[in-house]
């Protein structure tokens, strides 16, 4: 009897317990343009079936990503794919939008860099809930697959040995 019950009790906690998406986060699917212009829906339309992913969340985050895109050479090195993500709560007006973006299109001038550049406005707390991270005082580095789910992260600075671990998590194969 007893051992029916510890069995019965396992099983529950299989199907109660939380899946690796739930751990690891999702981000939300949102359709979305990119600074130059090309409509994408992410995560389906990020170009490689892993992206590196850097989020910020304010303008004074900018030296944490730019320490990561130094720090993984990520405008010398073809072999990762990555984006821009500032997620921008949105402030539910089409003019106030295009202000923001004016704005980023100001600061990014080069076309390689708007190609890379992806504005998500949205809940920027809901993002968060929902991508697993602990909080919008750092930028984060994420992993994700085409489905949105957050394989890896990290939050801060540049860290060579979250470096990485992010690094192993892109070339990995399969999810």
């Amino acid at each position: 009897m007893a051992w029916l019950a510890a069995v019965t009790a396992a099983l529950a906690l299989a199907f109660v317990g939380p899946s690796e998406t739930v751990v690891m986060g999702q981000v939300p699917v949102i359709t979305t343009k990119r600074l130059d212009q090309q409509h994408i829906v992410v995560p389906q339309g990020l170009t490689a079936e892993r992206t590196l992913a850097l989020v910020a969340y304010t303008r004074l985050q900018r030296p944490e990503i730019d320490s990561w895109i130094e720090g993984l050479r990520l405008n010398t090195d073809p072999t990762i794919p990555w984006v821009r993500m500032p997620v921008i709560n949105d402030p539910g007006d089409d003019d106030k939008r295009l202000a923001i973006e004016t704005s980023l299109l100001e600061r990014h001038k080069t076309q390689p860099e708007r190609a890379r550049l992806v504005p998500v406005f949205t809940n920027r707390e809901a993002f968060i809930r929902a991508a697993g991270i602990s909080g919008s005082e750092h930028a984060s580095v994420l992993v994700l697959n085409r489905e949105g789910k957050v394989l890896a992260r990290a939050e801060g600075h540049f860290d060579e040995d979250k470096a990485q671990a992010l690094r192993e998590t892109l070339l990995a194969r399969g999810d």
